[in-house]
């Protein structure tokens, strides 16, 4: 299984970004999703969820509002729509597949791991 996060980058506070996440080596359109990141001397964080349908998503508190996941499993990809970002956003971005039944804010429901893209956001 391989994960190909994109579309990390450098943006003034108030901008946005997109982030894609293309997964190969399973059957995308029978895996839920999700999206972490994890900032420099932070543990990684829960940031949202999407099913495998696309019908259900769930936000982390932190982001609910500003960001949305969406995907399409024609192309194989889930994206993170990411606007009103703030300089506490900066972190590196990772998009992961859930393959356990727990709930989908916990790390380790989820079993497969993209490399991660870096977002940095400036004051």
């Amino acid at each position: 299984v391989q994960l190909q996060a994109s579309g990390g980058g450098l943006v003034q506070a108030g901008g946005s970004l997109r982030l894609s996440c293309i997964a190969s080596g399973r059957t995308f359109s029978d895996d839920a999703m999700g999206w972490f990141r994890q900032a420099p001397g932070k543990e990684r964080e829960f940031l949202a969820y999407i099913s495998w349908g696309g019908g259900s998503t769930l936000y982390a508190d932190s982001v609910k509002g500003r960001f949305t996941i969406s995907r399409d499993n024609a192309k194989n990809t889930v994206y993170l729509q990411m606007n009103s970002l703030r300089p506490e956003d900066t972190a590196v971005y990772y998009c992961a597949v859930k393959v356990g039944v727990g709930a989908p804010i916990r790390e380790h429901e989820y079993g497969y791991w993209g490399q991660g893209t870096q977002v940095t956001v400036s004051s």
